[in-house]
């Protein structure tokens, strides 16, 4: 079945609008809810898409929303929090708003090493939110787990590049923790790849890049591409504990102590999840360095004496 009508729940964030310019790209109608359609007003402009105010998890708005809809896509997922809201409660919801609606298809992001025994409450409640979609037998479901997203945007490479920016030391959480980060262009595609495709039905897929990296690697790697030699100094379990607990206390929380349980786990593949068929996964190394590196010749130049060790 081609689906040519697709509500996308989450839509409005890094991963959703990469996935919704890609599906508006194929021609197919998209809608968005949004909180605050001003947030989303980078996908307003696509053609075929429609961003409509609303919460989610207000009685029968995701049923209204649904309705029509051949399929439906859950991106919603947050780093601190209500988690028990955006990732069971959300999850949930969905899932009743398919059967409401008669919308088949569903489509789930959950994230690499969700558990029920996971060290944080992240991992635990994506797990109960992947659960509850898997256990949906009635309906065509397909999970996927990625590692790390980066890209453009991304609340991850372009952090460390905004702490080294101003920061000539950077006191590093977890510095051995091991990630193995996907591109959210590949994240995109295969998704959109998968929403007609039956053999996907049912199954889970874990998405990562071609190469794992320790945090520090990944924050040498930044200051590299950006210029700026700085100090890294990694930090033991309890000083990241007690780095987190500050954090939490300022705005924007840059970090918590839950992210900090979170990267015990190394976030990479292993073999819990189908292999993606035709992934061919981008490197980091070919895709970072156009949104992190300095774009003119003068703002290059630490980008040279870095290189040269000057």
């Amino acid at each position: 079945m081609k689906f040519d009508n697709v509500l996308v729940v989450g839509g409005s964030g890094f991963i959703g609008r990469h996935l919704v310019a890609t599906l508006a790209a194929r021609g197919i109608r998209v809608t968005v809810p949004s909180r605050r359609r001003e947030r989303a007003k980078h996908l307003i402009l696509l053609p075929t898409v429609d961003v409509v105010e609303a919460d989610v998890l207000a009685p029968g708005v995701l049923a209204r929303l649904a309705a029509g809809k051949q399929a439906v896509i859950n991106l919603v997922g947050i780093l601190h929090g209500d988690f028990q809201r955006a990732h069971v409660e959300i999850p949930q919801a969905v899932v009743n708003a398919c059967r409401t609606a008669g919308a088949k298809r569903l489509l789930h992001m959950s994230a690499l090493c969700a558990s029920r025994d996971a060290p944080s409450e992240y991992l635990r409640s994506k797990a109960m939110g992947e659960a509850a979609v898997l256990a949906a037998t009635d309906l065509e479901t397909t999970v996927f787990r990625p590692s790390v997203v980066f890209g453009p945007e991304d609340r991850f490479l372009n952090l460390f590049a905004t702490l080294a920016r101003f920061l000539p030391v950077l006191a590093l959480a977890c510095p051995d923790a091991k990630f193995q980060p996907v591109y959210v262009g590949d994240v995109a595609r295969v998704m959109a790849a998968a929403l007609d495709e039956p053999e996907t039905f049912g199954k889970r897929y874990e998405l990562c890049g071609p190469r794992a990296y320790t945090l520090r690697e990944l924050v040498d790697y930044v200051c590299m591409v950006t210029g700026r030699r700085r100090l890294v100094v990694g930090l033991p379990y309890r000083l990241s504990l007690l780095q987190a607990w500050m954090l939490e206390h300022l705005p924007g929380k840059l970090m918590t102590r839950d992210n900090v349980r979170s990267m015990q786990v190394p976030n990479v593949c292993g073999d819990a999840g189908a292999v993606v068929p035709g992934l061919a996964p981008h490197a980091l190394e070919a895709i970072a360095p156009s949104y992190l590196a300095p774009a003119g010749p003068r703002e290059r130049y630490p980008q040279l004496r870095w290189r040269a060790r000057r």
